[in-house]
């Protein structure tokens, strides 16, 4: 169920693409350009996967789509499929809450990353090092107890329960 919380696929994503997108250190006008794309490419996958949610069909696939005002909006629309009309199925406060904390938690992880902080904050090492101290951790506490208060009912894409 962690996935429900952390944006652990785009992470890995992220972690993945880092190494040869900054240049292990070395960074250049054209690395740090291509680090702030994977920077936001990654938190709007974290925002955009926090608007997802699935259910099982009457042949007991599962289904995915996106939540919106009206209802689930299914990816893979005109086969005929019966799409709840469930209230849990359509978008509010609580989404946005999740999405939002889903980001800064990204946003905490990225910039944990030495090659990170030196091409996007460069002679600001030192400066980068005594807030990176703290910023994880307090991102943790508020994250935490925010998903106390609002718990995630979704069960969007990469969950294994439907």
């Amino acid at each position: 169920m962690l996935v429900n919380f952390l944006p652990t696929g785009t992470l890995l994503t992220f972690e993945m693409l880092l190494p040869p997108v900054s240049g292990d250190g070395t960074c250049s006008p054209v690395s740090s350009m291509m680090i702030n794309v994977l920077l936001g490419l990654c938190a709007i996958s974290c925002f955009f996967f926090h608007f997802t949610d699935s259910f099982r069909g009457p042949d007991g696939k599962v289904y995915y789509g996106f939540v919106t005002p009206r209802g689930l909006a299914v990816f893979k629309s005109g086969m005929g499929l019966e799409v709840p009309k469930d209230e849990r199925f359509q978008v509010g406060f609580v989404d946005f809450v999740h999405a939002l904390m889903s980001v800064l938690v990204f946003a905490a992880i990225a910039l944990s990353d030495y090659r990170v902080t030196n091409c996007l904050f460069p002679g600001h090492e030192k400066a980068m090092d005594e807030v990176m101290e703290s910023f994880p951790l307090m991102v943790g506490i508020i994250c935490s107890g925010l998903f106390l208060v609002f718990p995630n009912t979704r069960y969007g894409i990469g969950c294994m329960a439907a």
